[in-house]
């Protein structure tokens, strides 16, 4: 489907099947947008849009069901709770009015959400988590065919995120449909969904299961998303070797280089230490720029070392542990030996 909306521009073009996928990008990319198509609030202007082989949008047949109609269920970032409403009113207003047995459908998802007790409260009165639950609650006594999430999580505090995480890792588990779920953290992603789409600037760059994505993505963009630190500008050598223009490196790579390839990338886990010429493929002697401090991990950042005892080029960031420090005597300006593991760079364009 595509979309104009002022100067962005949405070209979008997708499927699932009774999977998760996440939409992963940075703010602005068109992920929102995306979602809001498809549950009828914003109109595309060309394509087709259809769920379980119904059509929902088409612009050639003049098709475009109402969004009440579409059995779709969208949550919004701020769950969009109706304020003057009590928390059984805010999940009533979500039953199909021709579903027999309404108040027996409420009672029952209260319970299995844990809001018992809560049922007079309105959402001034509920806590941050209580509300993303109601909001989940309307959505499914919905019954519909697609669950939409745009970035539930946003507005929570570390341990209330990954409380509710949990619970609707739960709850897509025992939906029995596709899910959409739209984000721009990568780890939150990875825990959640089956497959990832990757979106710039209006368009889906890659499609992959996530493992795959993660340890190999093919786009600049997908390997930032993803969290990836290390990433060069290259010039191509030969059918297997690089030059990694941002850290002055000549790379071998266990892959034929295609010629599309612009990017070198690593993740700070894939470089190791090793003894001096421990291995003459890709290993280098770099000085020690910084040792940084992490939570449970160090970060060294590694530099090319010039006669001048000057820094030049990018840094290269790996990540190590406070024993490995300890036991190597490892100290800013100390020159060590590292190995860029060729099975592991991300060749990228």
């Amino acid at each position: 489907m595509k979309k104009t909306f002022g100067d962005f521009f949405l070209d979008v073009e997708f499927e699932t099947n009774k999977e998760t996928l996440a939409l992963l990008g940075a703010s602005g990319c068109g992920k929102s947008m995306t979602l809001k198509c498809i549950a009828g609030i914003e109109t595309p202007d060309e394509g087709q849009i259809i769920l379980n082989e119904v059509v929902l949008f088409d612009s050639k047949e003049k098709i475009n069901i109402l969004p009440q109609n579409r059995k779709v269920g969208l949550l919004f970032q701020n769950y969009a709770l109706f304020p003057n409403m009590t928390l059984e009113k805010n999940i009533a207003i979500g039953v199909p009015k021709n579903r027999q047995n309404k108040s027996g459908i409420i009672k029952e998802i209260i319970k299995s959400f844990s809001l018992e007790g809560l049922e007079n409260n309105y959402p001034h009165q509920l806590s941050g988590g209580q509300q993303q639950r109601v909001a989940l609650a309307r959505m499914l006594v919905n019954d519909p065919k697609i669950l939409m999430l745009d970035e539930p999580f946003s507005a929570l505090d570390e341990h209330l995120r990954w409380q509710m995480e949990q619970e609707l890792i739960d709850i897509l588990k025992k939906h029995n449909g596709s899910a959409l779920y739209v984000s721009h953290n990568k780890d939150e992603v990875y825990r959640i969904c089956d497959r990832i789409a990757v979106l710039n600037n209006g368009k889906i760059e890659e499609t992959n299961y996530k493992e795959n994505l993660f340890n190999n993505p093919e786009t600049l963009n997908a390997a930032m998303l993803i969290g990836c630190r290390n990433i060069s500008r290259i010039k191509k050598v030969s059918e297997n070797k690089i030059y990694a223009i941002d850290w002055d490196l000549e790379l071998i790579c266990n892959t034929i280089v295609k010629d599309n390839i612009r990017y070198v990338g690593i993740h700070t886990q894939n470089i190791n230490l090793c003894s001096d010429y421990e291995s003459t493929i890709n290993t280098f002697k770099l000085n020690i720029m910084d040792i940084i401090q992490n939570l449970h991990s160090y970060t060294l950042v590694l530099g090319n070392q010039m006669e001048n005892d000057g820094i030049s080029q990018s840094p290269i960031y790996m990540k190590t542990f406070e024993e490995e420090v300890n036991k190597k005597e490892l100290y800013k300006g100390k020159s060590i030996y590292i190995n860029l593991n060729g099975d592991k760079l991300l060749l990228l364009h």
